[in-house]
């Protein structure tokens, strides 16, 4: 066996690993995903993708447990969200790789799931390996694939129809939502284009099983990929 839980081993266990393995650790988020999908969609595909790649990595990687609350103030106006302060997020994950270090990791890969951890996710990164002196890796599970996702539409509701079908509800066919104002090569943020949207971003009917269960098993494979060859770098 080549993948472990850190939950599940003793700390002398962990000692004799951690020099050797990849640590990995899922950051996710818990908020609205329009009227139709679970809050903790984005902890929940992070989690299993972080889980079932390390099953398949073939080298040492030991699963953190996750970080399943994000930075997300911009989904509170819908309700049913749950965020840190970016600043908070911040701290937080300079902690967890404080740890981590401190108990002997050499090597730990932030896997994330919500678009708003992206830049904290970055920065904690560079910053502990600087200050720490371990490698610390980061990428966003999405950007696995060719396209980029929408956000609780087509691509995010079928993979946790493929993951968890029982939690994902009624999905009604929606238009195309009107975005108020967009300024080419500037990424917008601002209340008036989430409320626009009802704070999803494309028609979640669209999603099929089958082309999910691809895209699932896609992201999978490559991360699995990625596990390896940050295992084998120097």
């Amino acid at each position: 066996m080549t993948a472990y839980k850190w939950a599940d081993l003793d700390r002398e266990t962990l000692r004799s690993l951690l020099p050797g393995a990849v640590v990995v650790i899922a950051v996710g988020a818990v908020e609205q995903h329009g009227p139709h999908l679970p809050t903790g969609t984005d902890s929940l595909i992070a989690g299993v993708v972080t889980e079932r790649a390390a099953d398949r990595a073939g080298v040492p990687v030991i699963v953190a447990p996750a970080i399943v609350v994000g930075a997300s103030d911009h989904h509170l106006p819908f309700g049913g969200t749950i965020s840190l302060r970016p600043t908070t997020l911040l701290a937080l994950i300079g902690d967890v790789l404080n740890c981590l270090a401190a108990a002997g990791a050499r090597k730990v890969l932030l896997v994330n799931g919500h678009g708003g951890n992206s830049g904290l996710c970055h920065a904690a990164a560079s910053e502990a390996s600087s200050r720490l002196g371990i490698a610390v890796g980061h990428l966003d599970y999405w950007h696995l694939l060719p396209a980029a996702p929408g956000h609780a539409g087509e691509f995010e509701t079928g993979l946790v129809r493929v993951i968890a079908p029982h939690l994902v509800g009624e999905v009604k066919p929606r238009n195309a939502p009107a975005v108020p104002y967009q300024v080419e090569g500037i990424t917008m943020h601002s209340p008036e284009i989430w409320a626009a949207i009802d704070g999803f971003t494309d028609d979640p009917s669209q999603a099929e099983v089958a082309r999910s269960r691809e895209r699932l098993d896609h992201i999978i494979a490559a991360l699995s990929t990625c596990m390896r060859e940050f295992e084998r770098s120097s």
